[in-house]
């Protein structure tokens, strides 16, 4: 904190209709804290081509705490960074990073948010197989907070096979046993599966469409989104329609962004009002 109170951002491309910046400074207000949270988005301008270090080079020029970090750049950054939490260590991505005494340390708060949200919404489902597609940044977090969850068995697809091999093999041996499988035919794979977690950009602003085949699903699957711009993407207003019990994304993002709020700032903020007002801001903007 300077004499300016805490200035935080979020690094990322694309995110103009990011919900961070009024959710943390609602309960900056609330708990009598000065805080600004800015967006640095490397497709708008004035920032479009900017590198992720200039991005991080303008937070650290500017005094800022700190700054959350989405897609794409949850693992390309952790080379800019001179240190890691545990938990980003372990998972090889960081959503959150610590600005303080010209030192920038990575965390991940992204699996709290993801474990948070499914023990809230979806705890009494089926957890004995499900497909889990992305194996990026957020997706190596979400499958660590599934087995935590106690899910039997996560196949694994991503667009780059590599990824999920590695995230299977990362996933088995952290956990000591065979918990993690990569796969290619998703729709085989959802056959025998009772869920389906979503951890691409996919339904995104920029990225619209469904990342399955609509015949795949089936009224027995449960569906975990975490996209949370539109609240409602189009493959949870699929699987509605099917029938399945689905989890919007927005119960991530408070939960997530409860913990980095914790982080910038050593005040523990409280995470139900945050998720009330998350409620309003995207009522407002539906």
């Amino acid at each position: 904190m300077n004499s300016d109170g805490f200035h935080v951002g979020l690094i990322g491309a694309g995110i103009q209709m990011s919900k961070s910046p009024a959710l943390h400074e609602e309960e900056a207000r609330v708990l009598g804290l000065k805080y600004a949270y800015e967006l640095l988005d490397a497709a708008e301008p004035p920032r479009v081509g900017a590198t992720l270090p200039d991005l991080l080079a303008e937070a650290d020029r500017r005094g800022f705490a700190g700054v959350n970090v989405t897609h794409p750049f949850k693992q390309s950054i952790i080379p800019l960074l001179n240190g890691l939490s545990e938990d980003a260590d372990m998972l090889g991505a960081v959503n959150t990073v610590v600005m303080r005494a010209g030192k920038r340390i990575g965390h991940n708060t992204d699996w709290h948010g993801f474990y948070r949200n499914f023990s809230n919404g979806l705890a009494d489902v089926d957890k004995s197989r499900a497909v889990l597609l992305g194996a990026g940044g957020a997706g190596v977090a979400v499958a660590h907070a599934a087995i935590k969850l106690d899910m039997g068995m996560l196949y694994i697809f991503d667009q780059d096979p590599s990824r999920s091999q590695t995230l299977a093999n990362q996933l088995n041996k952290r956990f000591g046993r065979e918990c993690a499988q990569a796969i290619t035919d998703v729709g085989a794979a959802l056959e025998q599966s009772s869920g389906l977690i979503h951890a691409t950009p996919m339904g995104m602003k920029g990225h619209p469409g469904l990342p399955i085949e609509p015949q795949w699903l089936q009224p027995r699957h449960w569906v975990a989104d975490i996209v949370y711009m539109p609240l409602v993407t189009e493959l949870l207003s699929l699987a509605r329609a099917k029938g399945c019990r689905v989890l919007p994304g927005g119960g991530m993002t408070v939960f997530q962004a409860a913990a980095a709020f914790h982080l910038f700032t050593g005040v523990e903020p409280d995470a139900d009002r945050m998720s009330r007002y998350f409620e309003v801001l995207c009522r407002q903007s539906a």
